[in-house]
């Protein structure tokens, strides 16, 4: 890769040990992944759950924050994903006090590297969104499709260490998602059905998803005619990037490169065609169907301050009757309790969580420990990955998921 002057000084170790690892880090994946030199980045978003980090991980990151102070801090401003846990409902969840610990010293270690504990995987909607055209060095797959298609911005998939990487050096490898050519679409994708609920939004991403495959597909989605809300196309791309590995997509006429078709398609090229219609949805919803759970989950994103509103509208004057996790975000959870919903929904049985995501948070111990098996959500992202950790999962709308949890976990069909 070529280098400036300050890259080389980095290298050579001017701002000391944690940029010098983090530029090293760096320079090994562009080479990898063929970036000619680094690009300036603005933000960036690390995922480092501590069920992924480990203890050996949580370990890496105190060495770094045991640094002198001048030697460690970030260079941009450095967010984080969500966390392992809420502390104040991890007994109720059945979380171990190892785990508890674990949390509390990755927190103190980002922190010593003057990371922001934000907690959210939808910065994008309340922290400070992208504009178009700026890179960033995002982790979280949902956050970088959004931020990428519906902002305009430029990141690729950041893994926690290239995250912190950018957040200590200020530069990301100039590849992929960065570079104008990886931005044109290489599928079409004819949407012949309108989705209404946020489910079906999140199946239609996951029919997409499928039908592009791989992390270097982009897709251009035709035939929507009402522009979508936030929370649809955040459910629509955090499927898309669940089930296929998509980090970018356009939507013909609403998204702000694609305000014509032939403003993302490659010149004088052929691409792939596809069409996707209400059977495709129905049998999509269909593969993920039950007949009574044991939980109802709303996660995977984050609920925005409308969806917890939405929420708490469903379940006044009901009962949940089987468990009932709302999981939101410590920027969303303050206005929660402001305006009552917060009130309302655990006045009705449910439990609003924040700063946590359910997959993130030792689903499979929770399970063991709370005796759940079959798991009702309208989140097709949660549904694609929770069955790894041993649930039997079920998509629903969100009037049904809250009629589940109102009845026992009976699924009404």
């Amino acid at each position: 890769m070529k280098l400036t002057d300050e890259e080389e000084a980095l290298r050579a170790g001017a701002r000391g040990a944690a940029a010098r690892w983090a530029i090293e880090h760096q320079i090994k994946v562009g080479e990898y992944l063929g970036a000619g030199d680094f690009v300036a980045v603005s933000q960036a978003h690390i995922m480092a759950d501590t069920e992924s980090l480990g203890a050996a991980g949580v370990e890496w990151l105190e060495r770094l924050a045991g640094l002198p102070g001048a030697e460690r801090s970030v260079r941009i401003p450095t967010i984080t994903d969500p966390r392992g846990t809420d502390f104040a409902a991890a007994q109720r969840l059945g979380q171990q006090p190892w785990m508890l610990d674990l949390e509390r010293r990755a927190i103190a270690a980002l922190e010593a590297l003057g990371v922001l504990m934000t907690n959210t995987c939808i910065n994008y909607q309340t922290i400070m969104p992208p504009v178009r055209g700026e890179h960033v060095a995002y982790g979280d797959t949902g956050v970088v499709v959004y931020s990428n298609s519906v902002c305009g911005a430029r990141s690729n998939f950041e893994g926690g260490p290239s995250a912190l990487s950018a957040g200590l050096t200020g530069r990301t490898p100039r590849y992929g998602y960065h570079l104008d050519e990886r931005r044109r679409a290489t599928l079409v994708v004819e949407a012949r059905f309108a989705p209404r609920e946020l489910d079906e939004w999140g199946a239609l991403g996951g029919i997409v998803g499928k039908l592009a495959g791989d992390y270097w597909q982009v897709p251009a989605v035709v035939g929507i005619e009402r522009v979508p809300t936030s929370d649809e196309l955040k459910h629509f791309g955090a499927a898309l990037a669940s089930y296929g590995s998509v980090a970018l997509f356009h939507l013909a006429g609403i998204t702000p490169e694609a305000q014509r078709l032939d403003d993302v398609l490659p010149p004088g090229q052929a691409v792939r065609s596809h069409e996707v219609g209400e059977a495709d949805i129905r049998a999509f919803r269909q593969s993920y169907a039950l007949d009574a759970v044991d939980v109802v989950v709303f996660s995977a994103p984050q609920l925005s301050l409308i969806e917890m509103a939405q929420v708490a509208g469903l379940v006044d004057g009901r009962r949940a009757t089987v468990p009932l996790l709302v999981v939101t975000s410590p920027q969303v959870k303050p206005d929660a309790d402001r305006l009552g919903l917060t009130a309302r929904i655990e006045a009705a049985g449910g439990s609003v969580l924040s700063g946590m995501c359910f997959y993130q948070s030792y689903a499979r111990e929770m399970a063991e420990a709370n005796g759940w098996q079959r798991l009702a959500t309208n989140s097709a992202k949660l549904v694609n990955i929770i069955g790894g950790y041993g649930y039997r999962p079920a998509l629903l709308s969100m009037p049904a998921c809250i009629d589940a949890a109102c009845s026992g976990g009976r699924i009404a069909r």
